[in-house]
Parts: structure tokens; sequence; C-alpha cells
């Protein structure tokens, strides 16, 4: 059995006066936690590596407080329902969650449970469709903002996914971000077996309209003129089409920076280091309209500040750090 880094020694200290997923740990369970992460170490550590996560002391940090405890927790839901648990992840630009549900996959696989992970960007409309939509509202100049996906197939596949003993296939849909230059459509969809545990990550995955007073007096920026206010106000009433989706989550995670406008850094960063490689990208100046965007659509601050507050829709949050290490794990 390989042996832990010493910076596990200090993540057991701290678990033994408070653990995120269930209060202080007893002997036993730190016992059990100890054997299991020594178990997965060097999966783990190879798929982060793969995943471009180099330090040693934060995939350390987040495989004992999240990722083994969220496994786990999934695990348990699926035995207590008898029934496929569907696990939404809500992260904006670099919070995470492509990896956090790449890792759920590798350590459920690890315990003998099929898992699948899909997009809110894998239930985006055909190009034709959205550009039909452009022509009818020129705002909606990228796709991702609500009314951009196909909700009604959404669900079909959420239903499809949670039936429990399913012998059939089930075909889930696939988006490609590189088609009809680069404004992305639908590709060939997959076809899996059944799971039991289905991963639905996005960046308003599980967000709710607000009420309409929110939209009242001054608000963030980059919301500003009153043409921004009408559209937001209208991106909250399309949210009430996706809300009979969010109703097949099982449970819902909350990936939340510290500060929201970290991720307009990460994505500049993101861009430079590709740009880097030879590649080509989007200026500084293009990505921070990109970026203000999709604020102007659903404000954190309006949308999901609500929801890290809200313990009837809101399983878990977990705070991410300005270097992208993990934070504060908590429930509402």
């Amino acid at each position: 059995m390989p042996t832990l880094p010493t910076v596990f020694e200090t993540l057991i200290t701290r678990s033994r006066e408070q653990d995120a997923f269930g209060g202080v740990m007893t002997e036993a369970a730190i016992a059990a936690r100890v054997a299991h992460c020594e178990r997965v170490w060097a999966a783990v550590q190879q798929l982060c590596g793969e995943l471009g996560l180099t330090s040693e002391t934060a995939i350390a940090s987040a495989l004992w407080r999240l990722w083994l405890p969220l496994a786990q927790d999934l695990i348990a839901q699926y035995q207590k329902l008898q029934r496929p648990v569907v696990q939404g992840i809500l992260g904006g630009q670099g919070t995470g969650k492509t990896t956090l549900a790449a890792i759920l996959h590798l350590l459920l696989e690890m315990e003998d449970y099929r898992s699948v992970e899909f997009s809110l960007d894998d239930l985006y409309k055909s190009y034709i469709e959205r550009q039909q939509i452009q022509q009818a509202d020129p705002r909606l100049a990228w796709r991702g903002p609500p009314g951009t996906h196909d909700v009604a197939i959404g669900i079909e596949l959420l239903d499809k996914l949670r039936q429990p003993k399913r012998g059939r296939p089930v075909v889930v849909p696939r988006f490609d971000k590189s088609a009809c230059g680069g404004a992305g459509d639908k590709a060939q969809p997959e076809i899996i077996d059944p799971v039991e545990i289905v991963i639905f990550e996005g960046w308003f995955v599980g967000v709710r309209p607000v009420s309409p007073a929110a939209f009242a007096g001054e608000l963030p920026e980059p919301i500003v003129s009153e043409g921004d206010r009408t559209f937001a106000q209208d991106m909250n009433e399309q949210l009430f089409d996706y809300v009979p989706l969010w109703h097949r989550l099982d449970r819902l995670l909350v990936l939340k920076p510290v500060d929201y406008r970290l991720s307009k850094r990460w994505r500049t960063q993101a861009e430079q280091r590709m740009k880097a490689t030879g590649r080509s990208g989007m200026s500084d100046a293009q990505i921070s309209d990109f970026v203000d965007y999709f604020w102007k659509a659903l404000h954190p601050e309006l949308f999901i500040e609500p929801l890290t507050q809200n313990a009837m829709l809101t399983d878990w949050v977990v705070e991410i750090d300005e270097d992208h290490s993990l934070g504060r794990v908590y429930a509402p």
C-alpha cells in the first residue's frame, strides 16, 4: 500500500475537530478514510497529472475533504434511493467543475459503481436553431444563456437515466464546441449502458428564477444600463423553463469562488496559456466582454449567492480560493 504524503497528517488532525461531510470524524472513520486514500492515491495522482494538476498538497486536500467523501455520499444515496442518483454541479469559469466530475467518475469506478458525466453544454440547441434565436433576439450573441438549450431533451434524458433497473441503453447528447467555426453544434451522441450515478455540471445548473424585486434599484456591475437590466429580467423569465429540469436533480453542489470576479482573471490566464502554445485565442478585452455577457445574463450576486444560503435547494457549497485551491466546504 503506498505511503500517503505528510500533508494528510494535518488533514487528519483537522478532521478530529471538524469535517464538512458529517461533522467531527471518529477515529474509526478517520482510519477508514486513510485506508481508502491509500488505495486510490496513485490513480488519483495520475489522473490529476493528466488534468494538469500538480500540487500534491492541493490534490491531497481535495481528495480528503471533498472528492472522497462526496463519492461515498453518492454511493450512500444510491443505496438509499435504490435508483440512479443525479448529482448537479454548479460552477463558473475556473472553478473546477469538469475536474470534479472526472475525479468522481474515477473514484466511483474504483468502487464498482458506473457513472456518466454530461454538461449543460451538451443540451445546446443546434447551430441552425441558435442562429434563428439570435436573429429573433440579437442580444443572444453567444451560446450559453437561458434559452439556448433544449430543455426537453435534458428532461427526457434524466428521466431515462433515473429509472431503477433500466435494462436498455441510453442515448446521451454531446456538443462539439469547435464545430461551425467555433460557434459549436450538436455532435455524435454517446450510447451508454445504465449507470448508478449521473453527474450533471454547468455554469447555471440548478439556478432558479429570482423575485422581480431583485432587479429594482442599483444592480451589480456590469449591469449598468436600462438595456442591461431588461436583459437580466428577460433571462430570469427564461429560467422558469429550466425548473422542471432542475427538479430531476437529487443533489446540488455549488462551486463558489471567494470572489466571483476571479472567474474573469482565471479565464484570462487560461486563454494566455493556450495562446502560449501557439493556438489562437481571445484578447484580454474580448475575454472581458465575453465574461461580462454572462454576468449580465445571470449575475452571480443575484442568482448564485441565494443558492449558497438555501438549504432546501443546495446540499453543499465549496469555496474556491484565489489560487484555485479548496476553501471552505459547508452545507448552507
